[in-house]
Parts: structure tokens; C-alpha cells; sequence
């Protein structure tokens, strides 16, 4: 055996020793540890994204995005919306997933009186007349959210979310994931 490099961890040195007389091992391996890291970054890639927002009824341009993540109150989610004329209008046939906040969850009452909607008695967004378009905007629903589904909304006063029916209560299905502002 080579006399040993005091400048060298042994540990190290060892393993180089052991891996000069074992290619076939050697390769075997870095196989295994590259099957191993392909694996792991294609599991988080399926679980975890990062998202632009081109819409200004956030204030977050970049958004990373948890898909098994489990919203809760207060929570940013992502969803795809669900197809109407109205959005079509608005957004084209190909609409993105919209980016929301949770201010009601599953057994939470919505109410709303003289188009303010409340969660639980507390006043959380004023609905608009008409869209951008001018387009006549249908009240959401109200009552106890049911499970699995959410009231969601932003304070920017175009943004179309649970305060209308074409929108409406947000569902697991519809849920992407849950997001976190980046940028």
C-alpha cells in the first residue's frame, strides 16, 4: 500500500485506493448515485414550480409554487378557473391558473350585504358592478363553504375571484398548489 498523504483526508485516500481496484464497482456507483439524483430533483420538479404572474391583481411577479401542499387559511393559492364566456372575454380560450388568497375555508359562513362579501361576520372584499369590459358581474355565493372548497380572493378591485359566480367557490380539484411570494 502507498504511504499515506498527511495533506489528504484518510477516509478519502482509502476510498480513491479502493475505487482503483474496483472500476467495475466505481461505475456501478455513480450509476446508483445518479439514478438516485435524477430521481430526487424529478420528484421535487413534480411537486414544486415557479410561476410568473402576469396579472396585476397581485403584487408578486414570481411566485413558487408547492403542489402537495395543503391550503389553509390566509394561504396563496393557485387554481385553474373554471370555463364561462365571461372569462373567455376576459382572458381568451386558453386562460392561465389565477394566483389567490384563502379568506374562507371549508364550514366558514360567506355572506354579503350591499355587494361587501363578510367571512364569519368579518368584511373581506367588495364586488364590482361591472367588469373592465363593462360586463354585468353576477354576485358569488354565500353560505356555508362546503368541503374541500374555499372562498378566495385579492384586494385588488379587478381581480376576478370568489366575490362572482364565475368564479365561485374555489374546489380541491381546481387547486394547483399552494404559493409562496418570491419576487
Amino acid at each position: 500500500m502507498a504511504p499515506t498523504d498527511p495533506t489528504r483526508p484518510l477516509v478519502g485516500q482509502r476510498l480513491e485506493a479502493f475505487f482503483a481496484r474496483s472500476p467495475r464497482f466505481a461505475l456501478w456507483a455513480a450509476l446508483g448515485a445518479g439514478a438516485l439524483w435524477i430521481s430526487t430533483t424529478s420528484r421535487f420538479a413534480a411537486d414544486h414550480a415557479l410561476m410568473i404572474n402576469a396579472s396585476p391583481s397581485l403584487p408578486y411577479w414570481a411566485i413558487w409554487l408547492d403542489r402537495a401542499g395543503n391550503p389553509g387559511r390566509g394561504d396563496l393559492i393557485v387554481f385553474v378557473p373554471p370555463k364561462s364566456t365571461l372569462l373567455t372575454r376576459h382572458f381568451g380560450t386558453k386562460a392561465q391558473p389565477f394566483g389567490k388568497r384563502v379568506l374562507g375555508v371549508a364550514g366558514d359562513r360567506v355572506t354579503e350585504h350591499a355587494r361587501m362579501f363578510f367571512v364569519n361576520g368579518r368584511p373581506v372584499a367588495l364586488a364590482k358592478t361591472t367588469s373592465k369590459l363593462g360586463e354585468p358581474l353576477a354576485l358569488g355565493p354565500t353560505g356555508v363553504i362546503p368541503n374541500g372548497c374555499y372562498f378566495v380572493a385579492t384586494e385588488h378591485m379587478d381581480s376576478f375571484d370568489s366575490r362572482y359566480a364565475a368564479i365561485g367557490w374555489v374546489c380541491k380539484p381546481q387547486v394547483v398548489g399552494v404559493g409562496r411570494p418570491v419576487l
